[in-house]
């Protein structure tokens, strides 16, 4: 197996409770004026997506401008070419769960790792990280705790590096 070389390019902090999205329910019908084709409409089933989705997108264009503005300056169209994800989510620990003990995320409430990285994606692409979420071939996500985790956050929240990829010869 071949190990790409690869390069840090931007890293954003979110803060706030992670989302995962999940399964859309119908909604009816519309027609599009242009063409007169009927498609369905499809509505998000989960109410937490839309705000998860906007303070990664959110955060994704406070961590460009702050890049831009720092005296390192080297992103600035989105990121394209293979890319890497590395995320931390944290999220928030029952009250149920052992207070002195490292306990797992397991619970049906914190979210699924892939719908979390899938809304995640899209708010990074909505805020002008990366040209198309498509592009990110390699993702490793942790689901943690605070405090549980070298990476994890004070807070319920993400920490998201993106990492360019080199040649693959």
């Amino acid at each position: 197996m071949t190990t790409l070389a690869r390069e840090l390019r931007l890293t954003i902090v979110v803060h706030g409770r992670p989302a995962p999205q999940g399964s859309k329910r119908y909604a009816g019908h519309r027609r599009n004026a242009a063409s007169g084709r009927v498609s369905a409409v499809l509505v998000e089933q989960s109410k937490r997506v839309k705000p998860w989705r906007a303070l990664v997108t959110r955060a994704t264009e406070d961590a460009i401008h702050t890049q831009r503005t720092g005296t390192v300056s080297t992103l600035y169209p989105p990121l394209d070419g293979p890319l890497e994800a590395d995320i931390v989510f944290t999220v928030l620990k029952p009250a149920s769960a052992p207070k002195r003990r490292r306990t797992w995320p397991t619970t049906r409430h914190s979210g699924d790792v892939d719908k979390l990285i899938r809304s995640t994606f899209d708010g990074i692409a909505d805020g002008g990280g990366v040209v198309d979420d498509s592009r990110i071939i390699r993702v490793t996500a942790t689901k943690t705790f605070p405090g549980e985790h070298p990476d994890a956050l004070d807070q319920p929240g993400a920490l998201i590096r993106l990492y360019t990829l080199g040649d693959p010869s």
